[in-house]
């Protein structure tokens, strides 16, 4: 069983700079692909971005593409989220979830992934 907090999140301006956390329990964390998922004010949870189990394959949603990155950080059990030159759009809940992906369980499906955090506000104001 893995356990997951996030943190990082906060206030900013259009423009400005966050890197979210998501630290991992438990020494099974290399053992998951790990994902960032997102939940704006009245939308439902979208995909953000996932990274494999070995960091070789890394995946983000288009609107996210150039301005987001993804990491992690097996010795420190940690994955990250940079996230550069926000919009207030990205304004929302992040969660981290951790999870087996595969083709027939794809990393941009939430249902895929079997531990969440409890998530972390990021606003952006204009």
């Amino acid at each position: 069983q893995v356990q997951l907090v996030e943190s990082g999140g906060g206030l900013v301006q259009a423009g400005d700079s966050l890197r979210l956390s998501c630290a991992a329990s438990g020494r099974a964390f290399r053992s998951y692909d790990m994902g960032w998922f997102r939940q704006g004010p009245g939308k439902d949870r979208e995909f953000v971005a996932a990274i494999s189990r070995s960091g070789d394959n890394i995946y983000y949603t288009d609107s996210v593409k150039g301005r987001f990155t993804i990491s992690r950080e097996t010795a420190k059990n940690t994955m990250y989220l940079q996230m550069d030159s926000l919009k207030p759009e990205d304004t929302a809940v992040y969660y981290c979830a951790a999870g087996i992906t595969s083709s027939t369980f794809p990393y941009y499906s939430s249902g895929n992934y079997a531990y969440w955090g409890q998530g972390t506000q990021v606003t952006v104001s204009s």
